[in-house]
């Protein structure tokens, strides 16, 4: 096959990643103020969709793709378009299996462990992997999440100290229209941090084929993956939402309010050091801990337990995938 060819194959299945992303995280923007009515469903989306490529394209733009060269520094050697394929082949289909499930997994955690799958698979051993970046990167992951409950904990437990004696109605009313905010932020978030990973991804293939010298996202590339996470949220992940809006914890508006504001805070704060985190296990950390704030057992617990089981899972089936991808894309004498 044509290396010009293959290198647009490439462009493309990353660019269905980057959608898949999109409509896969949509519920880490919205569902919070859904299911408290803050939004409808439809404003929400838009809302969400529209910020997602505005944080994509201004992060990036004016603070430097930081995110996009921690992930493209996972793959120990030159990655030719093969591996990339296989990647983004494990990632995407995880991807699918876990929105079909309505879990909200990480597609960061999908593109990180099928990178490292189809990179171990190309060179027959774990020095296809750099080692320094995977656990910067497992780390931020795993960190993260506890990062948002706690936070999300203790700013709840502050505002129902100083909110305590004030009537429902009225303070319910001024949180939701605090939640259209703090909806922003997340979405804004998710699209300066979660872009920069399809940005890798299209970059490493353009180092590849030797359209690029050195790693440096093109604002090409920039433009294409933040559209294509924007059309990805339009699309929505309703399934998720369901899980995240209303299975773990039945919201009211100051709960969707602080776990929204926490999520956005700590993948702020992740992308300005180059951290790839998920926004998925940051904002659903964050709504476990605004519900432990008031009461520890109106939690589902059984259902966040099954949420952290794939979390774990993540990293080796999308690896498993990516690797036998790469095996029989190898065998069938793809080369590049």
């Amino acid at each position: 096959m044509p290396e010009q060819l293959l290198l647009l194959i490439t462009i493309l299945i990353a660019l269905g990643f980057d959608f898949t992303n999109g409509f896969h995280d949509t519920a880490n923007a919205i569902a919070t103020s859904v299911s408290t009515r803050a939004l409808s469903p439809r404003m929400a989306v838009l809302i969400s969709s529209v910020l997602n490529l505005a944080g994509a394209i201004v992060t990036v733009v004016f603070f430097q793709a930081k995110v996009s060269n921690t992930i493209g520094q996972i793959v120990a050697f030159k990655a030719g378009l093969v591996v990339i394929i296989s990647a983004l082949v494990g990632a995407i289909t995880w991807n699918l299996i876990t929105w079909y499930l309505g879990l909200p997994s990480s597609s960061t955690h999908a593109l990180v462990g099928a990178l490292s799958g189809a990179a171990i698979a190309a060179s027959h051993g774990l020095s296809g992997v750099k080692g320094s970046q995977f656990w910067k990167t497992v780390l931020s992951l795993v960190v993260s999440p506890p990062a948002g409950f706690l936070i999300a904990a203790i700013l709840m437990t502050i505002l129902l100290a100083v909110f305590h004696r004030s009537r429902p109605a009225p303070l319910n009313r001024t949180f939701r229209r605090l939640q259209i905010l703090t909806g922003a932020l997340v979405s804004y978030s998710h699209g300066a941090n979660d872009a920069q990973k399809t940005m890798a991804v299209i970059t490493l293939a353009l180092v590849a084929t030797g359209r690029l010298s050195t790693f440096k996202v093109p604002i090409w590339v920039v433009l294409l993956s933040a559209s294509a996470i924007a059309f990805g949220t339009y699309a929505g992940g309703w399934r998720i939402i369901r899980t995240l809006g209303w299975r773990i914890y039945k919201l009211d508006p100051a709960t969707g309010m602080a776990a929204q504001l926490t999520g956005a805070a700590v993948i702020q704060f992740a992308t300005q050091f180059g951290l790839p985190v998920s926004t998925t296990h940051v904002v659903t950390g964050s709504v476990m801990g605004a519900g432990a704030s008031r009461r520890l057992s109106a939690l589902r617990w059984g259902i966040g337990a099954n949420i952290v089981a794939a979390w774990i899972v993540t990293i080796p089936a999308a690896g498993l995938v990516a690797w036998v991808a790469y095996a029989i894309l190898n065998t069938a004498g793809l080369r590049g």
